[in-house]
């Protein structure tokens, strides 16, 4: 079963993440740039990146797969938005944002990757 993933609310939740994130980054210390900041930035695309991937396997559990490597990449970005915390790193306010809309997507995704599952059982 394939989805348009660009109609899905949890892709376009990530997308929103996504450019949180890169503008959050844009305030923190010009030394992190090739080490957080980028890895930040690859995190927080890799989770609406594999959302869409696994939009287009030709099963309910294949894309499940990729909704877990999402909520995976989701954690990774968690941790490095703690440590920019830890660090006082960027605007506080910019960061809470994240981490508030963070919570949310990963939500939305451990629910939409429930749900896929339960169909790919009844199939």
């Amino acid at each position: 079963m394939r989805h348009n993933f660009k109609n899905l609310k949890v892709w376009q939740k990530a997308m929103d993440l996504t450019d949180m994130t890169f503008d959050f980054c844009k305030d923190l210390p010009v030394n992190e740039r090739y080490n957080l900041i980028d890895q930040i930035n690859r995190s927080s695309c890799s989770v609406p990146s594999n959302i869409a991937e696994g939009s287009g396997k030709n099963t309910n559990k294949h894309f499940a797969e990729f909704l877990a490597v999402s909520i995976s990449s989701s954690f990774e970005l968690e941790t490095q938005l703690l440590i920019c915390e830890r660090r006082s790193y960027g605007s506080q306010e910019k960061l809470e944002v994240c981490l508030q809309l963070l919570s949310e997507v990963q939500r939305m995704i451990f629910s939409f990757r429930e749900y896929i599952l339960e169909n790919e059982k009844a199939s």
